[in-house]
């Protein structure tokens, strides 16, 4: 049979529990059409790159998909029907990865590192409350100056203005009389 990854897209209204019984409710469809869901993961809440069905946010799930694909053609219409999955998209792979997927290893990574003080923690980081990385002179740091772009690489307000020539001429006159 072929094989499939499967990303699903739920409103950031549901809840948790919603999210888990439409996971199984996707899973259930699959395996009475005689395939198999070998892996389930749940991504949580996170942000999306742009407005998808006027969300910011959506609960991400992927599914490992061993199936005919008929069996993934139905589970793909129950999908555009239920209200609460605002996007889906379904990949055929040659093999299923295996272990838990690069954005898993990426949120476990960021946690160990929290935890240690790395990226983001109290010594600095990227990010973080004491400016981060760039310090004050702008670039990633956070600490609340959010776009500002100061510090000693000069500013846009910050730069003396050229000065003006006075020989240039100005703006042409209507000479012939007013009518």
């Amino acid at each position: 049979m072929p094989l499939y990854e499967h990303i699903f897209l739920v409103r950031q209204d549901a809840s948790a529990p919603q999210v888990e019984t439409l996971t199984q409710q996707f899973k259930s469809i699959i395996e009475s059409n005689g395939g198999k869901v070998p892996k389930v993961e749940n991504w949580g809440s996170r942000s999306l790159a742009f407005r998808v069905k006027k969300n910011r946010k959506a609960h991400y799930s992927l599914l490992n998909i061993d199936a005919p694909p008929a069996a993934v053609a139905e589970m793909e219409r129950q999908m555009s029907i239920n209200e609460d999955v605002i996007r889906f998209m379904t990949i055929r792979v040659d093999e299923l990865e295996e272990g838990p997927s690069a954005i898993v290893r990426q949120s476990r990574s960021r946690e160990r590192d929290d935890d240690r003080g790395g990226f983001g923690g109290d010594r600095g980081g990227f990010g973080g409350d004491r400016g981060g990385f760039g310090g004050d002179r702008g670039g990633f740091g956070g600490g609340g100056r959010r776009f500002d772009r100061g510090g000693d690489r000069g500013g846009f307000r910050d730069r003396p203005r050229p000065p003006r020539d006075e020989a240039a001429p100005s703006a042409p006159t209507n000479t012939e009389g007013t009518s």
